[in-house]
């Protein structure tokens, strides 16, 4: 029985459903709560933190901070749907947290809120006291007490309907919140055990807000009246795109450094421009305009022996280091911005090839050069993951066989090296759905499902009745370790044998259309063997001619195989299923006929060509639904699905891609479950047990006949699963507790429903005199300690 899906509701809202999409990007926000303090950097992960970390008395007093955010805050409420990325900074600046986070991900209590804290009782009932900084006071001067705790409570306990709350996990298990020994205590007993007691109460907000559902949902949405922070909310204007941040001289702690913090919404296309005109000190980037800026900071180089294309201004040509945003080995896909999915900068040289990135930065001119000059590039590996999704209600991947089959025949290696290499970061495949690399208790599960192995995958197919037909060529067996159309330097070879093709003839189209497709292709091949040959004679120097006729000769083949695809939409062989559900040519919302910007063809080669032949079951060749945000910041995620696809083409999975809006990718389509398969990013949790459950929660069937699928987007889960979660919830000693989520991540990666790829590069570009700032990793800023450093 096909249920209509029901991501949201009553369900949705108690657990943590609010989510963002930034081009392809998915983020329940709230799961990232703060972090900051612990001093453990000889402990944390490789590219776990860039901040320039600098003493406070080297820090200067005063000035302001500009800092780019994608939006202002919709609103002020971080436990309420709208709250996004902005919300977050804001509420980390200026509202109790409990504990923060350090480098690894370990929950560390903030002793600015708490002078301890500490579970006191296990039997008959779990029971946290907690003893709050005497110093702690509201900016109104009111005691930080237990009176805010209980209003808390009962707002997120999801016994009131009239507060529009996100989330109420763990809030749901507290029997009572009461006074302690004294009015500095806090006394909750949980009526079930809570391990992740410490993801409560965090951020803090005073009773005004919580203790008033009308105060919940509207009043704390543009103003907070009452803060309790080393900054205060100062105003913001909205037709400037700016939220201020002042230093609050009643804050009882370290005093802040800075005068004032501006968030100010700057689009990702924009920033580049933004820095280089001076109006910004802190921006998250796309590795293109990190490139830029790098080789801003670069000498000049000086010509090359006989060559007249070596300038003033072209990039540097040296090999980059390992902490250069350009460093790992060239054509590798890099990532943008807030994962693959930030928006370009608009001026950019045209976008790269499917399957190839290595794109030297946009030539600046010598003024932003010299403006550009002024900043530096921190970069560190973000928690949070990007995944490729599986959707488990659809057919055929309905069927667990087909899943394992697509999911081994992926090498995230490859994907890794291509995404995280050339920044220098860390490009091990992450092997966990719910730790990221150096938290405690991570480890590579992904044996429960297998390593790439095109053999493998392809006799599962075989065993799910999906098979090549009879006669026809055979894909490349699993030993050659070549991806088609990449030779072994990482490049991209297109050969004629492994063209990807559409048998066209057998689809309708006409005899002259299919020879004009045949001759464009033929084209692709000769331009892309021309740019290997210029690549090979460049030697990795960009500023010669013969690197400037490889990207030309880049372009070329591109614009050649894309007019091929404009050809090639036509009837798909066998029924290959479209956009809008049937089989046949897609149509748009409109009843227009699907274009190729928007539907795409990609698999196995036409077996007459000698390449891999698409596998078949009962006459119908495997197609799947490839759907990508088509948004001006999506082409590194797009680079990532193309080398996904021929992957898929070697055991003879066809894909058909799908572009859609960023607006209506995630809504339309990925919560709608109106996809096969799809790329998006999770984040990473200190508390995995509670975080994890609502994304791989089995979906259930609701009484009105709808599939409550909470934020399991795949739709690929089991009982056995939930029961690990809710065992883990309920397991107070943190090893035991460990050892249970270790156990679903084997169940889930098993299961094949999503496949983590790797972890999400944060790239940020900081004004060279501001420390304490920049690629933050787990740990939330310590804002008080930011700010410029002494000359």
């Amino acid at each position: 029985m096909t249920h209509p899906v029901r991501p949201g509701g009553a369900a949705c809202r108690r657990r943590r459903c609010a989510a963002l999409l930034v081009a392809g990007v998915l983020l329940p926000l709230p799961v990232l709560t703060g972090c900051g303090g612990g001093d453990d950097a000889e402990e944390a992960a490789p590219g776990a933190q860039d901040i320039a970390a600098t003493a406070r008395d080297r820090v200067r007093q005063g000035g302001t901070l500009r800092w780019a955010v994608d939006a202002v805050p919709g609103t002020l409420n971080a436990f309420q749907p709208r709250a996004d990325a902005a919300t977050r900074r804001v509420t980390e600046a200026v509202l109790p947290r409990l504990f923060t986070l350090d480098q690894r991900g370990r929950p560390q209590r903030n002793p600015d809120y708490l002078a301890a804290a500490d579970v006191t009782d296990r039997e008959p009932r779990q029971t946290v006291v907690y003893k709050i900084n005497p110093k702690a006071r509201w900016s109104d001067g009111r005691a930080v007490g237990p009176e805010d705790f209980a209003a808390q409570w009962n707002a997120l306990r999801g016994k009131d309907n009239a507060y529009w709350s996100a989330r109420n996990a763990g809030y749901d298990r507290i029997e009572k919140v009461e006074q302690g020994g004294n009015a500095r205590e806090v006394k909750v007993t949980f009526a079930k055990p809570y391990a992740d007691w410490k993801s409560l109460f965090t951020p803090l907000y005073p009773k005004s807000v919580m203790g008033d559902a009308r105060a919940f949902n509207d009043g704390a949405r543009e103003e907070l009246k009452e803060t309790a922070g080393p900054f205060a909310v100062q105003g913001r204007d909205e037709q400037a795109g700016t939220l201020t941040l002042a230093r609050d001289p009643k804050w009882w702690g370290a005093p802040a450094k800075l005068d004032k913090v501006v968030l100010t919404a700057v689009p990702r296309e924009k920033r580049a421009a933004a820095l280089a005109a001076g109006t910004l000190d802190l921006a998250e980037v796309d590795p293109d305009d990190a490139r830029r800026i790098t080789a801003a900071g670069r000498p000049a180089p000086s010509a090359p022996a006989g060559s007249a294309s070596g300038k003033a201004g072209s990039p540097g040509t040296g090999s980059s280091g390992a902490g250069s945003p350009s460093a790992g080995a060239p054509g590798a896909a890099s990532q943008a911005g807030r994962a693959e999915g930030a928006e370009n900068d608009a001026e950019r040289s045209p976008a790269p090839v499917p399957g190839g990135d290595d794109v030297p930065p946009r030539r600046a001119s010598t003024a932003e050069q010299q403006a550009l000059r002024g900043y530096t590039v921190r970069k560190a590996l973000e928690p949070a993951y990007t995944q490729l999704a599986l959707n488990g209600s659809t057919n055929p991947l309905n069927d667990e066989r087909v899943r394992r089959a697509v999911a081994r025949a992926i090498d995230r290696q490859k994907l890794a090296d291509s995404v995280l290499k050339p920044l220098g970061l860390p490009n091990r495949p992450l092997g966990s759905h719910l730790l990221m690399a150096g938290q405690p208790g991570y480890a590579d599960h992904s044996g429960a499902l297998g390593g790439p192995d095109t053999g493998a995958a392809r006799a599962m197919l075989a065993d799910a009745g999906w098979r090549a037909p009879a006669g026809t060529a055979q894909p490349q067996q699993p030993d050659k370790k070549v991806d088609a159309g990449h030779d072994d330097k990482g490049g991209d070879v297109v050969r004629a044998g492994t063209v990807p093709t559409t048998p066209l003839s057998s689809a309708g189209v006409r005899a002259a259309d299919l020879q004009r497709s045949t001759l464009l292709r033929q084209s692709a091949v000769f331009y892309k063997t021309a740019a290997a040959d210029r690549r090979t004679t460049a030697e990795g120097n960009t500023a010669t001619a013969a690197y400037a006729d490889y990207r030309r000769y880049e372009m070329l083949a591109a614009n050649a195989l894309s007019a091929a695809e404009m050809i090639e939409v036509a009837p798909a062989p066998g029924g290959v299923r479209t956009p809008d559900g049937r089989d046949g040519p897609g149509r748009a919302a409109d009843g227009k006929p699907v274009g190729a910007d928007v539907l795409g063809l990609a698999g196995p080669a036409d077996p007459a060509a000698g390449g891999p032949a698409a596998v078949k079951k009962d006459g119908r060749p495997l197609a799947l639904r490839f759907v990508l945000p088509d948004g001006p910041g999506s082409e590194r995620l797009r680079t990532v699905a193309d080398r996904i696809s021929a992957m898929l083409a070697r055991i003879g999975v066809q894909t058909v891609v799908q572009k859609v809006p960023d607006k209506s990718y995630f809504e339309d389509h990925i919560a709608a479950g109106d996809f096969d398969l799809a790329l998006y990013t999770w984040p990473g949790s200190a508390y995995p047990a509670t975080d994890g459950r609502p994304i791989y929660a089995k979906p259930q069937p609701a009484a009105d006949g709808s599939l409550t699928v909470e934020q399991n987007y795949t739709r690929v889960g089991t009982d056995h699963i939930d029961q690990l979660f809710d065992q883990a919830a309920a397991e107070l000693d943190e090893d035991a507790s460990r050892e249970l989520v270790e156990r679903a991540d084997a169940r889930i990666w098993a299961a094949a429903g999503s496949v983590p790829l790797y972890q999400r590069p944060e790239v940020v570009a900081v004004k060279k005199n501001l420390v304490n700032a920049g690629a933050f990793g787990f740990s939330t800023p310590r804002y008080q300690d930011i700010g410029f450093k002494k000359s």
